[in-house]
């Protein structure tokens, strides 16, 4: 059931989401969390920047009641949950962003202020990593 994939920085995509709050899937059957690692993974063929954020996929990460939703994670880093994106390249563009600044940040907090727009407001829930909780 558990897949072995690299350890550093990532977005793990919730493959099996909804498109939106509305509909499973789009005109062509795909779900909205397909759609959006495929446009993850298309921001990240036109942005080198962006190359260091490992795109992996997952069937549903339990955010059932959201759709599109993704965690960002990196080792020995507070990580979080995100939802409620479209899937498109602005949103893809957006939740790499964060990405790329949570993987450069010393325990994965990154200041309000540097949030890319898109990320604002999609916050579900954040957690320790292991063996530490926030203070």
């Amino acid at each position: 059931m558990l897949r072995v994939v690299s350890t550093g920085p990532q977005v793990v995509v919730c493959s099996t989401c909804r498109v939106s709050a509305e509909a499973r899937e789009d005109g062509l059957g795909q779900r909205g969390g397909a759609l959006l690692a495929e446009e993850l993974r298309a921001v990240q063929g036109a942005d080198p920047a962006l190359a260091g954020i490992a795109v992996e996929e997952m069937p549903c990460l339990f955010a059932c009641s959201r759709h599109c939703a993704v965690h960002i994670r990196a080792p020995g880093k507070i990580s979080y949950i995100l939802g409620d994106f479209a899937p498109t390249a602005e949103a893809a563009r957006a939740i790499l962003s964060y990405a790329n600044l949570h993987a450069q940040s010393a325990e994965g907090q990154v200041r309000y202020g540097d949030w890319p727009d898109g990320v604002k407001g999609h916050f579900i829930t954040r957690m320790p990593p292991e063996g530490f909780v926030a203070t």
